[in-house]
């Protein structure tokens, strides 16, 4: 039997949606062999029975074919196009509003909700001159998150890997902030008041603790599985996998 299908040869030819749907079915199975199934129908947009029809060895290359493109790590894309559609990054995250702020993170907690946190993370352009950009101001638009559904994967996972790099970022600064201000508490043993100075040096040096515990689960998270993992690796179920909901791919 002959079966035509369209194989991607890169993150880019991916939209968000159908990683959404693999991520949410794989989430449900521990049938291996199922999963492999279900991802050569996802992401070649064939159906299901015509994978039974697929030779082994065909079907093995191509599962090797998808591990080899899932081990793409994109750097972040500031500006991508849907359609005739173009949108940027925000040009500065140091400046944005605390509805922006809290719609991003509650949206990157997990892939359901990711096409929601692109919606707020890149948006229309509406100047540009060479590299330099300015974006519309946010509103929450649901129009805007459905057609987020159809960004290229690697803009999608770009952004998760630079927010995860970002997050170490000031995760290590914090900590060589604390272990600075510790240093010169204790330097200064002698012209303070020595009970209160150790009462609050007990908590930099907790507070140091409870980020060093943080610290290599973050640094774990930078070598995830794509084919399996949540855009910032938290919300989990109770056996330990990312929870999930069904998307319905348009």
């Amino acid at each position: 039997m002959k079966i035509d299908i369209t194989l991607p040869t890169d993150l880019n030819e991916i939209p968000l949606v159908r990683y959404q749907k693999f991520i949410e079915m794989q989430q449900k199975s521990n049938d291996e062999e199922f999963i492999a199934q279900k991802m050569i129908q996802i992401f070649c947009g064939i159906e299901l029975k015509e994978v039974l029809h697929i030779k082994m060895k065909d079907l093995n290359e191509l599962i090797e074919h998808f591990t080899k493109i899932f081990k793409q790590r994109p750097k972040l894309i500031r500006e991508f196009k849907i359609d005739k559609h173009k949108f940027a990054f925000i040009p500065n995250l140091e400046n944005i509003t605390f509805g922006e702020y809290v719609d991003i993170e509650h949206n990157l907690q997990d892939w359901k909700t990711y096409h929601k946190a692109m919606a707020v993370m890149y948006r229309p352009i509406k100047e540009q001159y060479k590299d330099k950009y300015s974006i519309v101001d946010y509103e929450p638009n649901e129009d805007m998150q459905e057609l987020m559904k159809f960004a290229p994967l690697d803009v999608a996972l770009s952004a998760s890997f630079f927010l995860q790099n970002l997050g170490i970022e000031l995760l290590n600064a914090t900590m060589t902030y604390l272990k600075s201000e510790l240093t010169k508490m204790t330097d200064s043993l002698n012209s303070q008041n020595e009970n209160n100075l150790q009462s609050a040096g007990d908590g930099i040096v907790q507070s140091i603790n409870a980020l060093k515990e943080i610290y290599p689960s973050m640094m774990k998270s930078q070598d995830y599985d794509l084919l399996n993992v949540s855009p910032i690796s938290r919300s989990k179920n109770k056996k330990g996998k990312l929870k999930t909901e069904k998307l319905k791919d348009k």
